[in-house]
């Protein structure tokens, strides 16, 4: 498994090896000394162009410096490909040795990866730990071009918090045409708020089933139950919030 200690460990011994100051790197490597410091600390992580760099300046191969934070096969056939700016998609690793350098790959290069992966007919829930590094571009088509009826609605709530506003919507409108089935509505009410009225037509005109009024209803029951009530004013403010919306009063904390 990859180490980013070690490897920031063996840059400080390449550095000194060298009779280099982290000054004289930095200015190599166009970057300041507190930048070095910090890799050498194990603070950061070099961004894969960096680590070409690195290589030039002393004189070893991309293999070396990579094989410092002990990597499997995998991870650093990914890392090395990644630092030479190649196509990651045809590697032969695992998704658990993305999941382990996902935080050093640019999140471009972590979208080609996981599109390959997706490519390959990988279900989409194996990628869930992967989604706080991708791009929202990246992202997005991930899950527009996945099978929704292998997401359930548990799942698309872990994958909602990652998504961009005009994402939900764009889910929204799926649903609405009826490419994603209706009842993942329960889950996106939740992190977008759709006008009742909209719902209420699309069912009217035989849009949605009759089942999202129900769904409509238990929303609005369960939303209200979670409300604060203010004890000076009798009114009540959506969870939250620290003070009445009505009054301005301060809602005790707990």
């Amino acid at each position: 498994m990859f180490d980013a200690d070690l490897f920031c460990a063996n840059l400080s011994t390449l550095r000194r090896n060298a009779d280099m100051t982290q000054s004289e790197l930095a200015d190599k490597l166009n970057l300041t000394r507190q930048a070095v410091s910090r890799y050498e600390k194990g603070d950061s992580f070099p961004d894969i162009s960096i680590l070409v760099k690195i290589a030039k300046i002393f004189n070893i191969s991309i293999d070396e410096l990579i094989g410092a934070g002990t990597p499997t096969d995998g991870e650093q056939e990914l890392l090395k490909n990644a630092a030479l700016g190649k196509d990651i998609n045809c590697c032969h690793c695992n998704i658990r040795e993305l999941e382990n350098i996902a935080p050093f790959l640019k999140p471009s290069v972590l979208d080609r990866a996981v599109q390959g992966f997706a490519a390959q007919g990988i279900d989409i829930s194996n990628f869930i730990s992967l989604f706080s590094y991708m791009s929202d571009r990246g992202f997005w088509e991930l899950l527009s071009t996945s099978d929704f009826n292998r997401i359930d609605e548990s799942l698309l709530e872990k994958m909602l918090p990652f998504l961009n506003f005009s994402a939900k919507i764009s889910i929204f409108d799926k649903i609405i045409h009826g490419e994603i089935d209706w009842h993942f509505l329960s889950v996106l009410m939740k992190h977008i708020r759709i006008s009742d009225a909209i719902l209420e037509t699309a069912v009217i005109d035989g849009v949605l089933d009759e089942g999202v009024l129900t769904l409509l209803k238990d929303f609005h029951e369960e939303r209200f139950k979670s409300m604060k009530k203010c004890s000076s004013c009798g009114e009540y403010s959506p969870p939250g919030t620290l003070f009445c919306l009505s009054c301005g009063s301060r809602f005790p904390t707990s």
